[in-house]
């Protein structure tokens, strides 16, 4: 019987055969078509359902979800082996090598104590590496910081970037007066005489800026927390469509017993700590 670490390195190695004989001229005709833009949205996607399977604690989806996602590394690797810009060696080899170096409490001689001090070494190295190649070093600090990654993300590294240099909320005391202060410029625009959407959707950004870095603040990831409101949502109001006997019985329902449902359904789940009421 093969080690397991010999029986990964034959497995990985046979996607990686897979792969290119999928790209190749007897391959797949829909692999051969993908380009890197026509994938990118897959790798999205794929991110998101492994995110699902931990959510919901299942292990044997995750196993699937995570070869799926594996899957797009290996794809982008066998398009930049044809263009001949990499291939998946290189991706190990820099992968290895970047881990070795931010972790010189373990392959070095630098003392950690604690994950905080880890966190701290790693973005110093971090931030070494891109001064010591000119090009990748960006003009800004927050340059790094991907347009394309959720909003929500965004907002907290952005917020976390800022507080590096002293920009930043000094409590939780200053974001909530933030928030006030955001709630209210929102409501002046929502009853200026000449309210613009434009205005009042920027209104409502700085009003998500804020919350997100509350959360950032909280040591709250604001996905998550966002993510369990709309499950717990989702549960009490499938409730209401069942003691309604379905959408058509909810459907017909006036304001004050569709209210009265959903605080049945909310005591039937007190501890899920949401209030979605519309009173």
């Amino acid at each position: 019987m093969e080690a397991p670490r010999e029986e990964a390195a034959r497995n990985l190695l046979e996607s990686v055969r897979i792969m290119a004989r999928l790209r190749g001229p007897d391959g797949c005709p829909w692999d051969r078509e993908q380009t890197f833009d026509t994938i990118k949205r897959y790798t999205l996607e794929e991110t998101y359902e492994v995110f699902d399977a931990i959510e919901r604690r299942a292990w044997s989806d995750l196993k699937d979800e995570l070869g799926d996602l594996f899957l797009q590394v290996l794809f982008y690797s066998q398009m930049a082996t044809e263009a001949g810009y990499f291939d998946i060696s290189d991706v190990a080899e820099n992968l290895n090598a970047k881990l070795i170096r931010r972790h010189p409490h373990v392959f070095g001689d630098v003392e950690a104590a604690d994950a905080a001090t880890v966190l701290k070494n790693w973005e110093e190295i971090k931030q070494e590496e891109k001064r010591a190649i000119p090009e990748k070093a960006p003009a800004s600090m927050l340059d790094d910081i991907p347009h394309s990654m959720p909003a929500w993300m965004e907002a907290g590294k952005l917020g976390s970037r800022a507080a590096k240099v002293g920009f930043d909320w000094p409590d939780t005391e200053g974001l909530f007066a933030k928030l006030e202060e955001e709630i209210g410029e929102l409501q002046a625009e929502l009853h200026a005489p000449d309210k613009k959407a434009e205005a009042i959707e920027d209104e409502l950004g700085d009003l998500m800026f804020t919350v997100a870095n509350l959360a950032r603040h909280l040591k709250v990831d604001s996905e998550s927390a966002l993510r369990r409101a709309n499950e717990k949502f989702r549960r009490r109001f499938q409730q209401m469509e069942r003691a309604a006997g379905g959408r058509e019985g909810l459907a017909a329902l006036g304001a004050d017993e569709l209210e009265e449902l959903w605080r049945q359904a909310k005591r039937d789940n007190d501890s899920d700590g949401i209030d979605g009421s519309a009173q």
